[in-house]
C-alpha cells in the first residue's frame, strides 16, 4: 500500500508518502528491512529508514463494515523521492530515476520532454521520473556510455563514484540479491554535479539460497552469481573488463565481508527480527500465507548468516569464468539451420571453446544435435520439422571454467539457465520463445 498524506495535512516522521510492503514471497518477512539496516552502517552506501508495522484497516466506503480489520504484519520503507533527498541532506531538486528496466542503452523511448515524440508513459516503463524532469543530463550520459570511442576511464572519472558503484555491487553480491541490475535501484545526480550515484531499492531477494535449495526452486544460479549477475548491463560490462576496477570491486567485497557482513552481525540481526516477526507470521491473518512451517522457520533463520561465505565463493569463481553471452534465433539457409551467438569474453584473455546442444526437452536428454570444442560462435544442423526445441550453449576457457549463455527458460520451478527456447511453426517460421512463463 501507498498511503499519501494530502498537502497541508502534516507529515509522519518527515514523510508524506508511507509505503507498506507485505513481502509475501519472503519466507522470513524481514530480508528487506535487514538489508537497509545493514546498509546504514556502510559509509559508501545510501540506505532508507524502515520499520515493522502491524496494520489495521477500517473500510468506511459503501458496503464496508466500518470497523478496524487486522491486516497483519507489513514493513514500512521510506520512499525514495524528493522528500527523501532533502531528509538525507541531498539535492531535492536534483535528478532521480527509479530503475524499472534499464541496461544503459540508448532506448528509443528515452527522449527530452521537448521532443514532439516524447511519451512519458513509455519513458517511465524504463525509468520512473522522481526528480528533475529535464532529461538532457541523462541522455548526454547515455550517449557517452554507448560511445566506445570514449575510454571508459574518462566516463568513470567524470560521471561516477567508484566507491559507490563497487560497494553497491559488493553488497548485493554478498547478500545474494540476484534481482538487481536492470531494475530495483535508483539513479541520483545533484544539479550542480556531473556525478551519478546508485541507491538500493527492493532487497527482498537477498539471503534466499538456503530457502530455494530446500524448496528446489531455481533462482540466483549460474551467471546470476558474483560479478556476472551485473555484466549484462552495458555500463558495468564496460567498467569491469578493466583489471583495476575489478581489483576495486574485490577490495569492496573483502571489506564488507570482514567488517560489515560478518556471520555474527547477520546472525544477531536475523534472530532479533525473527523474534518480532514470527508471532505475527504464524497467527491470523498471516498464517494463511506462511511459506514454511513454524519449526522450519527457525532452521532457515539460523542458516542466513552462512550464505555470505557461499556468495563470496561464487564471486571469486565468477572472476575465473568467461563472461556470459546471448544466443541468436536460428535461421534457415541453403537447406540447413544456423545459430549464431555473441563471442564470450575471458577476463584473463584465455582462449574459449563452446559446446552446443539442440534438444526436444528442457532436460537436454532427447538430443537432436551436439557439437563440442567449437572455436567460432556458430553451429549448423539439418532443418527441423514443426515443434518446440531447446538450445544450450556453454563457453569453456583454458582453465576449465564453464559459463552458460545469458538465455534462460522460465517454468514453475524457476529458471533453466543456459537455455534458448524456440519453435518452428508449420509454415517453417522460427520463433524465439525466450523467458516464457
Amino acid at each position: 500500500y501507498n498511503i499519501r498524506i494530502k498537502d497541508g495535512l502534516g507529515e509522519w516522521r518527515g514523510q508524506r508518502t508511507i509505503a507498506l510492503n507485505k513481502h509475501i514471497g519472503d519466507p522470513f518477512r524481514f530480508r528487506n528491512k535487514m538489508a537497509y539496516d545493514l546498509m546504514k552502517e556502510i559509509p559508501q552506501m545510501m540506505s532508507a529508514r524502515t520499520q515493522f508495522v502491524h496494520l489495521f484497516v477500517k473500510d468506511e466506503t459503501a458496503g464496508g463494515n466500518g470497523v478496524f480489520t487486522d491486516y497483519g504484519l507489513y514493513t514500512q520503507v521510506e520512499q525514495i523521492n524528493k522528500t527523501y533527498l532533502k531528509t538525507h541532506g541531498l539535492d531535492n531538486r536534483g535528478y532521480l530515476y527509479k530503475i524499472n528496466f534499464f541496461e544503459w542503452y540508448q532506448y528509443e523511448a528515452l527522449k527530452l520532454k521537448t521532443d514532439p515524440d516524447y511519451d512519458e508513459k513509455a519513458f517511465e516503463e524504463l525509468l520512473e521520473i522522481k526528480g528533475n524532469d529535464d532529461h538532457t543530463k541523462l541522455l548526454q550520459l547515455l550517449e557517452e556510455v554507448n560511445d566506445y570511442s570514449i575510454p571508459i576511464e574518462e566516463i568513470v572519472e567524470k560521471h561516477f563514484d567508484m566507491d559507490n558503484i563497487c560497494y553497491w555491487m559488493a553488497f548485493h553480491i554478498l547478500t545474494g540479491n540476484y534481482d538487481v541490475g536492470s531494475r530495483n535501484y535508483y539513479l541520483y545526480s545533484p544539479q550542480n554535479s556531473e556525478k551519478w550515484y546508485f541507491i538500493s531499492w527492493d532487497n527482498d531477494a537477498d539471503f534466499s539460497r538456503t530457502f530455494h535449495g530446500r524448496t528446489n526452486y531455481s533462482e540466483g544460479q549460474s551467471w546470476e552469481r558474483g560479478l556476472t549477475q551485473f555484466t549484462h548491463i552495458l555500463l558495468i560490462d564496460r567498467i569491469f573488463r578493466g583489471k583495476e576496477y575489478r581489483s576495486m570491486l574485490t577490495d569492496a567485497v573483502e571489506d564488507l565481508r570482514q567488517n560489515y557482513l560478518t556471520w555474527e552481525k547477520i546472525n544477531d540481526k536475523a534472530q532479533q527480527y525473527a523474534a518480532v516477526v514470527k508471532p505475527y507470521l504464524y497467527q491470523a491473518p498471516d498464517d494463511q500465507n506462511a511459506p514454511v512451517q513454524a519449526g522450519e522457520y527457525d532452521v532457515l533463520v539460523s542458516s542466513l548468516a552462512s550464505e555470505v561465505e557461499q556468495n563470496y565463493g561464487y564471486y571469486l569463481e565468477s572472476l575465473e569464468k568467461p563472461l556470459p553471452f546471448y544466443v541468436g534465433t536460428p535461421y534457415e539457409e541453403d537447406g540447413h539451420m544456423t545459430v549464431l551467438w555473441d563471442a564470450a569474453y575471458d577476463l584473463d584473455g584465455e582462449d574459449i571453446t563452446y559446446e552446443f546442444i539442440l534438444a526436444r526437452d528442457l532436460n537436454f536428454t532427447d538430443v537432436i544435435y551436439r557439437e563440442e570444442n567449437i572455436r567460432l560462435p556458430e553451429a549448423s544442423f539439418d532443418t527441423l520439422p514443426p515443434g518446440q526445441y531447446f538450445i544450450r550453449v556453454q563457453a569453456k576457457n583454458e582453465s576449465g571454467y564453464v559459463q552458460d549463455c545469458y538465455d534462460y527458460y522460465n517454468h514453475d520451478r524457476g529458471k533453466v539457465y543456459g537455455c534458448f527456447a524456440f519453435r518452428v511453426d508449420p509454415d517453417g517460421a522460427v520463433i524465439a520463445e525466450k523467458n516464457v512463463e
